[in-house]
C-alpha cells in the first residue's frame, strides 16, 4: 500500500513537472521550421508544418511595415499590427512575436488576454495608462488586485501570462507602443467581445445572472458591434 502511494505521489510530481515544461511553445528540435501556408498543408497540427529546409528564402524571416501608424479610426480609437506566425513563417517553433500598437487620443486597446504568452510593452511616443488584473484569489473575501501603472516613452511593462489587461491613451496626441509576446502565436481573447459578441450569442439569461444587471442591459451590449482592432 505504502509503496502504491509513493508511486502514485511521483507519477504526480512527473506529470506536474511536465505540465510546466510545455507550459510555453516547445523548444525547436532544428536550426528553424519555416511554417507551410494552411492552404498548402495537407494536415492540421499544434503550431504549423515545416517548410523543406532547402526551400527557405531570407524572406521567411522578414516583414517591413512596423514603422506605418496603424489606422486608429474605430470605435476604440487603436489598432494593433502584429507580427506573428502568420505574418512572419519563420517563427514556427521559435516561440515569439511581436505588435505595434497605435492609439488615438483616448484610443483603448480594451481589456483582453493572450491565452498563451506573456507581454512585454514599451512606449515608444505618448502617455498609456496600463494595467492588469490578477486571477481570483484563493479566499473568495479578497478580490482580484489590480496593478497600474502611467507609461512615458522608453517605459517599458509588463504583463503577465493569461491575465486581463489594457492599454488606454490618456494624452492628447498619439501614442504608439511595441510588445513581444512568448508565444509565436498568442491568440487574443477581447473580454466584451468574446461575452457580448460571441456567434451564436450567450443565453441572456446566463449572462443577467453572471453579471448581476435586469436582461435589458444585456440585450442593449449583445445588439452592440464589438471592435476587433488587430
Amino acid at each position: 500500500m505504502k509503496m502504491g502511494l509513493v508511486s502514485l505521489t511521483t507519477l504526480f510530481v512527473i506529470a506536474c513537472l511536465a505540465s510546466f515544461a510545455y507550459a510555453s511553445d516547445p523548444s525547436p528540435l532544428q536550426d528553424f521550421c519555416v511554417a507551410v501556408k494552411e492552404a498548402d498543408a495537407a494536415v492540421f497540427v499544434n503550431g504549423k508544418i515545416c517548410k523543406d529546409p532547402n526551400m527557405v528564402v531570407a524572406e521567411d524571416f522578414f516583414l517591413s511595415g512596423l514603422n506605418k501608424p496603424g489606422n486608429t479610426l474605430n470605435p476604440v480609437g487603436s489598432r494593433v499590427t502584429p507580427a506573428n506566425v502568420n505574418q512572419i513563417p519563420g517563427l514556427n517553433t521559435l516561440g515569439i512575436s511581436a505588435v505595434r500598437i497605435d492609439y488615438a487620443p483616448n484610443g483603448l486597446n480594451p481589456p483582453h488576454t493572450h491565452p498563451r504568452a506573456t507581454e512585454i510593452l514599451v512606449v515608444s511616443e505618448g502617455t498609456l495608462y496600463v494595467g492588469f488584473v490578477t486571477s481570483n484569489p484563493a479566499n473568495p473575501a479578497i478580490k482580484n488586485k489590480l496593478f497600474t501603472k502611467y507609461l512615458y516613452p522608453g517605459d517599458v511593462f509588463v504583463f503577465p501570462e493569461g491575465l486581463i489587461h489594457f492599454q488606454f491613451n490618456v494624452g492628447k496626441t498619439n501614442a504608439v507602443a511595441f510588445a513581444a509576446l512568448s508565444s509565436q502565436n498568442p491568440g487574443v481573447i477581447t473580454i466584451a467581445n468574446a461575452v457580448f459578441g460571441s456567434d451564436p450569442p450567450i443565453n441572456p439569461a446566463v449572462l443577467t445572472k453572471g453579471f448581476q444587471v435586469e436582461k435589458n442591459v444585456i440585450d442593449y451590449l449583445q445588439a452592440q458591434f464589438w471592435w476587433n482592432i488587430d
